[in-house]
Formats: structure tokens, C-alpha cells, sequence
């Protein structure tokens, strides 16, 4: 019996090792490239959620404000829809690798999460 078990981990390993593997391009193919996190914020109120990276000038503006070329990752989830139609509460989250928020101080992953009412017109819904 004990040899059994001695062959069977090392298969047990690999296979959720390649598991793992196989899933880690799936998930970065989704994250979507923004100039702004508006598209994310209409994605996030009819699927959910949404992964996006920042691309453009405000990329580069935000990456030469923290000295660092790492990407800006945004992610959106919907928290909860409101009374008015085609409108949610939703989390955005923000973060960057390498961030120096001065000039001193160490390199470090910073991240930003914060909520918003949003419509899926662009708008932002009257508080009643």
C-alpha cells in the first residue's frame, strides 16, 4: 500500500499545478484595456463584475506620479442595484505594483478600493 500513495502524490501535485497554470492565462486574457474606468463600470452593471488594465495618457501621467511601469489594474464588482433602472452601487478597486508616493520612500503594491452609484447611460443616480 505505501507505494501507491508515494506515486500517487507526485501525480496529485502536477495535475493542480498544470491546473493552475492552464487558468492563470484565461484570467489575464480578461482584463481589458481602458483609457478611462467608465467602460468597466457599464461592464460591471450587466455582467457583475469587470477587469480592466489602464492604457493611454492617464496611464502614463499616473505611472510617471509614482515613478513605475507597472500596469494599473482595475477591478469592478456590483454590490447591489438601485431603485432606478439600469443603475448599481459598485466597488472599484485600483492597484499598481512598485508605487512611490515619495521620493525616499520604498517601492510598494498600493491599492485603492472605493464605491459609486453608476447607470449604464453614463449618469450617476439622484439620492432620494
Amino acid at each position: 500500500m505505501m507505494p501507491d500513495i508515494i506515486i500517487q502524490w507526485p501525480r496529485l501535485c502536477l495535475c493542480t499545478c498544470l491546473a493552475a497554470l492552464a487558468l492563470t492565462p484565461a484570467l489575464a486574457a480578461q482584463r481589458v484595456p481602458v483609457t478611462s474606468v467608465k467602460p468597466l463600470l457599464i461592464l460591471a452593471i450587466d455582467q457583475g463584475e469587470s477587469h480592466g488594465v489602464l492604457v493611454g495618457e492617464s496611464a502614463t501621467f499616473m505611472r510617471g506620479r509614482f515613478g513605475t511601469n507597472a500596469p494599473i489594474e482595475i477591478d469592478v464588482k456590483t454590490l447591489s442595484a438601485l431603485p432606478q433602472s439600469g443603475c448599481k452601487r459598485l466597488e472599484v478597486t485600483t492597484r499598481q505594483n512598485a508605487v512611490r508616493e515619495a521620493p525616499k520612500q520604498a517601492p510598494a503594491r498600493k491599492e485603492l478600493i472605493y464605491q459609486v452609484s453608476y447607470c449604464r447611460d453614463g449618469r450617476f443616480p439622484e439620492s432620494k
